[in-house]
């Protein structure tokens, strides 16, 4: 029988067992990631005491994504999502078994450090968009905000523990035993999705090349009004407050003392901003509206914040800029993929969600490139004060769009 809004109000996503299994899943394996980026950038580090090639080994973690997340969007549309979950985890299991081997064995060089990192990458690219097309197939839609904002608050706790497990590891042990722990971590991953029922795949009269399938995709959200509205939103945050978050050490430096103390507090605050925000958007019920209302509100209150930069500086005026801006910023990010979830039709929603993942992180590395310039001509106080100024103007803008949200709740099916 149909839950009425009133009783499914105050429910978890965690309610349902078939998530909450999958959320043991996730909750393994992002841990897991963040102890392996950990490892690939300190090991870099550790060979060549050089910051240009762990820049060249982060790039080789991320680049995947931007290039190769729309044709697995593609496949994720095509196949069973949730064992293509379960693919990248086993593909994860084998990489950081190599990496745990090699470190072992003293065979880890440079060149063979970068071609686990490019594979860690290329798997990466591959799993958020069946990660993201899986969810909404094992969560009921009222619930969906809910599950999208307990994740978040998994990957940013863990973006906290997982450098401080590695450290721990590589401190009374060696980089070995870590990549190995991230293994196991990845190895309980796969035994909680295996207890995940198959998902059956959308059969389709005619099988299109991957080309035109993805140039379907493309014309689909050419078509939808409502997702280039919540593309552009993830374009904004991203521009701006996750721009902030990439430039803390920068800001850090220019604003609070730039010690390693002030640095620690401020990454420390963004973390518990995140997991707040996080936690706000799991309360929310699947409603366009009411959720759209939030995010508008978080992308108002995420650029207003920053306008005091320009008259005050110091360490303690910070700390609640940046907690409400990294939770803004989560709000927003969560909110937005709740939103695509929400209204995309799942025949596309592989290719929509890839699409979505690659605004959602390449902003970030436009904005900060673009604010770092700016702040290293002006100063990061004019800096933020300029982006906030952009940000309320332009989300003014979309704020008149909001219409579409309830034409989008009018039409969902109850």
């Amino acid at each position: 029988m149909a839950q009425t809004p009133a009783s499914t109000a105050r429910q978890s996503a965690l309610s349902e067992p078939v998530f909450r299994t999958y959320f043991y899943a996730t909750s393994s394996a992002t841990l897991a990631v963040w102890v392996a980026r950990f490892l690939i950038g300190w090991t870099a580090w550790d060979l060549t005491e050089s910051a240009f090639w762990v820049g060249v080994t982060s790039a080789m973690l991320l680049a995947p994504t931007f290039l190769l997340s729309p044709i697995f969007g593609v496949v994720s549309d095509r196949v069973d999502p949730r064992s293509g979950v379960l693919v990248t985890a086993s593909l994860n299991t084998l990489i950081c078994l190599s990496l745990a081997l090699s470190a072992f064995m003293g065979w880890i060089t440079l060149p063979a450090l970068m071609l686990g990192a490019l594979a860690f990458g290329c798997v990466t690219a591959a799993h958020h968009p069946m990660r993201l097309a899986l969810v909404p197939k094992i969560l009921s839609r009222h619930l969906l905000p809910s599950g999208i904002g307990l994740t978040a608050i998994v990957f940013n706790l863990s973006r906290i523990i997982g450098p401080a497990i590695g450290a721990l590891i590589i401190n009374y042990g060696n980089v070995g035993l870590a990549f190995g722990l991230s293994a196991v971590m990845f190895v309980v991953t796969s035994v909680f999705l295996m207890q995940v029922p198959a998902i059956a795949p959308i059969r389709k009269s005619r099988q299109n090349s991957l080309f035109l399938d993805l140039r379907e995709g493309l014309g689909f959200i050419k078509r939808s009004p409502l997702i280039r509205l919540i593309l552009l939103m993830t374009l904004v945050n991203g521009l701006i407050g996750r721009s902030l978050m990439e430039l803390l050490p920068a800001v850090s430096g220019q604003l609070a003392g730039g010690t390693a103390d002030a640095l620690a507090i401020l990454t420390a605050v963004a973390g518990g901003g995140a997991i707040v925000g996080g936690w706000i958007v799991s309360r929310q019920k699947g409603d366009p509206l009411n959720l759209s209302h939030l995010v508008f509100a978080a992308l108002m209150v995420g650029a207003a914040i920053l306008i005091p930069v320009i008259w005050v500086t110091g360490l303690a005026w910070l700390i609640p800029i940046i907690a409400v801006a990294s939770g803004c910023m989560t709000i927003i990010g969560t909110g937005c993929q709740a939103l695509v979830q929400l209204v995309v039709d799942d025949a596309f929603r592989g290719r929509v969600m890839s699409i979505w993942t690659v605004v959602s992180m390449g902003s970030p590395a436009l904005g900060a490139f673009v604010m770092g310039a700016l702040a290293d001509q002006f100063g990061f106080g004019w800096t933020l004060v300029l982006a906030a100024s952009l940000g309320i103007g332009v989300t003014l803008l979309l704020a008149r769009k909001r219409g579409r949200f309830l034409k989008a709740e009018e039409q969902t099916p109850v």
